[in-house]
């Protein structure tokens, strides 16, 4: 009897994951960046709660089909804060998904306590809190 690297659930998945690949159906990833000033005097309690995010607003962002979801902070001027948002979209339906992730009533309680921390970037569209940006470089 020959053995094999996997066997018995493990095989299916290797081979259901092999033949995604080798057929092209992985999911597209669309990478997203944004950027919204941070008050200074919040600073702290920005970086206190990002430091222990709720698990139910983590977990909505993964139902929501995002991944590798970063927060950068930096001082561009002095006493001029800001964040900038980096994360990469697996799903097919980005409104239905970003209109879950606004509906969730944890997410929005989360948003109460993070937002007036935060400074709407002037040009921000009505209705977004982050400033979109335009992806000009991704190195494969």
């Amino acid at each position: 009897m020959r053995k094999y690297l996997f066997s018995g659930k493990l095989s299916v998945i290797a081979c259901l994951l092999l033949c995604v690949v080798l057929s092209g159906c992985a999911p597209e990833v669309r990478r997203f960046g944004s950027v919204i000033a941070l008050k200074g005097e919040k600073r702290e309690l920005y970086n206190k709660l990002h430091a222990d995010p709720w698990p139910e607003v983590v977990g909505k962002l993964q139902e929501c089909n995002i991944r590798n979801y970063s927060i950068y902070q930096g001082e561009l001027e002095k006493g001029k804060w800001y964040l900038f948002s980096y994360f990469e979209y697996t799903g097919q339906d980005l409104d239905a998904d970003m209109k879950s992730l606004a509906d969730d009533p944890k997410t929005q309680e989360w948003w109460k306590l993070t937002d007036p921390c935060q400074i709407r970037i002037p040009g921000t569209p009505e209705g977004q809190q982050w400033l979109s940006m335009k992806e000009v470089y991704h190195s494969k």
